[in-house]
């Protein structure tokens, strides 16, 4: 592991437990049976009765467990020693079945073996990522022949806006285009809990949207569909407003901005 994903490693074990601690992942709900899946994942993905699924950088397991609770034979990965211990236990907890490997994602091949019916990923999880063709070449590995890989992350074009609070209206601030270098962000608190305690230094990198279908072709993977909406799941920039649906949006030009994207890649 790198120094740069060292320091990514030491910030998320630092954050999970103020995650754990959030309103935002409402562990307290999630143990009294809530899902916390977002709907457009669900609709996507589909049916998981019955199938395996393996869930890459599935922080501390809530979504993992969460698929597990409709049927998925569930595995989790993630590189935070702390997430994957607290996922652990809460599997044990609530005596969801489910398996959890704490390691490098790059590693995974090393530490796992197995094809799954499905492999998931979601939600903020391509900027920590220095290598996408080796990502997709990983996911085709670990896919059945007729499994689907399947996911929904924030769009790159919305990370090159700059997200200071107090901004009305979409300032460039980033590059779209990605460098083996990546970016270094110093910030209070974290998305889940802007008041806490941490100031957090993370390393990330920049992938067009180029670069995730390439790769993803490029490992042998046939795309079904790639889809972009103009609305996010949580307030991902400051100038976005709530909606009645509880999706945020850029009210002031709707449907300007894309906000989100996903995709659903077969292994024929």
């Amino acid at each position: 592991m790198d120094k740069y994903l060292q320091a990514n490693r030491d910030l998320w074990n630092d954050l999970t437990p103020i995650h754990a601690a959030s309103r935002f992942y409402d562990l307290e709900g999630f143990k009294k049976g809530k899902c916390v899946l977002m709907d457009i994942d669900r609709e996507e993905v589909g049916d998981v009765a019955g199938k395996s699924l393996l869930h890459l950088q599935c922080h501390f397991g809530l979504d993992t467990l969460s698929w597990a609770r409709l049927g998925a034979k569930v595995t989790g990965m993630d590189f935070s020693d702390e997430a994957i211990a607290l996922a652990g236990s809460l599997a044990a907890e609530l005596g969801i079945p489910a398996q959890f490997f704490c390691c490098n994602l790059y590693d995974l091949p090393t530490v796992l073996s197995g094809k799954f019916d499905i492999v998931f990923t979601s939600g903020g999880v391509l900027s920590w990522l220095p290598d996408l063709r080796r990502w997709a070449e990983i996911i085709a590995n670990f896919l059945e022949p007729g499994g689907f890989f399947y996911i929904r992350e924030d769009h790159p074009v919305a990370y090159i806006f700059d997200d200071a609070e107090g901004l009305k209206a979409p300032v460039v601030r980033y590059p779209y285009f990605h460098s083996p270098v990546p970016m270094r962000f110093e910030d209070q608190g974290s998305y889940a809990d802007r008041t806490a305690k941490i100031r957090s230094v993370s390393h990330e990198w920049a992938h067009s949207l180029a670069d995730v279908v390439n790769s993803l072709l490029a490992a042998g993977l046939r795309i079904e569909y790639l889809h972009e909406f103009p609305y996010s799941t949580y307030r991902s920039l400051p100038f976005l407003k709530k909606g009645k649906d509880g999706l945020w949006r850029f009210l002031d030009s709707p449907d300007s901005l894309p906000l989100m994207f996903s995709i659903k890649a077969l292994r024929t």
